[in-house]
């Protein structure tokens, strides 16, 4: 049978309590605490008699004890689950979650503190924070790998739709370039034909001068696809300049343009003098593109104007027609390929290589191209060539 148990020794209960028990005055003068609190910070009763709550903790405890803790205690007679930094005996601090209730009695205000360890706590907040950061750092890692997917998908479409671009415009350069090459190359034949049945001989001058027409028209279309594949795979229009008298070169490239384009009047100027580093063959080319268009869009009643400039650091000749202005949608990209300047229903049927042509020979040159048009000064092209 067993026997009653040992009776319980209330200061031994009290020592040894499983958290810090601390009672002090209302001013915070210590007047006992258990052997836990003492272990936890280093100090003997004897010790701690001599000392205040306030004094064992840190400088920013210190002030929350004296701004929140000591009126708090006194308006509401209670402070729960504190979060206080004490100092140990060995200067070291140790952190612990107190609880204190304010009671009156016979010997006036006290005091009763429960001090508890975080140890365990500290630890589970630690980790608590570390998962966080972890937590935060994944999706930050989630987000930038969602952007750049983002990112990686508009470059994808991107080139997707520029691949429907090249894809279109091959589509497109193949039933213009047919039907292009088709009339001139119909004339050909036709005048080949005629001349076998034994026309009479100005009729077969006549004819002979339509053959020529048609087959230069189409070797400056074959000549224009040329340029374009070249620019079109990065190489650009090729030139291999040399030293040319300028308004000797625009004289000449406007008398062979004249029988090429026998129903427009073309008018040259020359202003200064000088000679300039450039390909004549590109240049006759570019000249040549440009009073095309002239007389494409232009009013042939009216006459087209070449003017040549050479002033001390560039060469300029501007082509002039007069006639309905170039729409302003039009402007920013009329320099593109494919990019014609009336509606494909007004019977003006062409490639839209020519002003392509152009920028890009003058980029060859290292010179630029410039265009302004409107009802009063009429529409007028403008090259300009370095001469250094």
């Amino acid at each position: 049978m067993h026997g009653k148990p040992p009776p319980l020794d209330p200061q031994r209960l009290y020592d040894e309590a499983p958290c810090g028990l601390v009672v002090t005055t209302e001013d915070g003068a210590i007047l006992r605490a258990n052997l836990t609190f003492r272990r936890c910070i280093g100090f003997s009763a004897q010790e701690l008699r001599n000392k205040r709550f306030q004094d064992l903790l840190t400088m920013g405890g210190r002030i929350f004890h004296q701004t929140h803790w000591a009126p708090l205690m006194k308006l509401q007679g209670s402070v729960a689950e504190v979060k206080l930094d004490l100092l140990r005996r060995d200067r070291g601090k140790v952190t612990m979650l107190v609880n204190g209730i304010r009671r009156e009695g016979a010997n006036g205000v006290e005091h009763e503190l429960a001090f508890f360890t975080l140890y365990d706590r500290d630890k589970y907040e630690r980790e608590l924070i570390k998962a966080r950061k972890l937590a935060e750092e994944l999706l930050q890692q989630k987000t930038a790998a969602e952007t750049e997917l983002r990112l990686a998908q508009a470059a994808l479409s991107r080139a997707f739709e520029k691949a429907q671009q090249r894809a279109s415009f091959a589509e497109q350069m193949v039933a213009i370039v047919s039907h292009d090459l088709k009339n001139p190359l119909t004339a050909i034949k036709m005048g080949t034909d005629a001349l076998a049945r034994g026309e009479s001989l100005p009729k077969k001058i006549k004819i002979l001068g339509y053959i020529t027409q048609s087959a230069n028209r189409a070797e400056r279309l074959i000549a224009d696809l040329l340029d374009l594949a070249l620019a079109r795979v990065g190489q650009g229009i090729i030139v291999s300049p040399r030293a040319v008298d300028f308004h000797d070169l625009i004289r000449r490239s406007v008398e062979e343009l004249r029988v090429a384009f026998p129903n427009a009047k073309l008018v040259h100027h020359a202003n200064g003098t000088g000679s300039a580093q450039l390909d004549a063959d590109r240049v006759h080319q570019l000249l040549g593109n440009l009073i095309g268009n002239s007389v494409t869009y232009g009013d042939l009643e009216r006459p087209i104007t070449i003017t040549s400039t050479v002033d001390d650091d560039t060469a300029h000749v501007s082509v002039k027609n007069y006639g309905v202005p170039i729409a302003p949608s039009l402007m920013t990209r009329l320099f593109e390929p494919m990019i014609r300047g009336a509606d494909p229903e007004d019977g003006v049927r062409s490639v839209g290589l020519g002003l392509f042509i152009v920028r890009e020979i003058a980029k060859a040159h290292g010179g630029r191209v410039s265009v302004s048009s409107d009802d009063k000064d009429g529409t007028s092209f403008t090259v300009a060539f370095p001469l250094n």
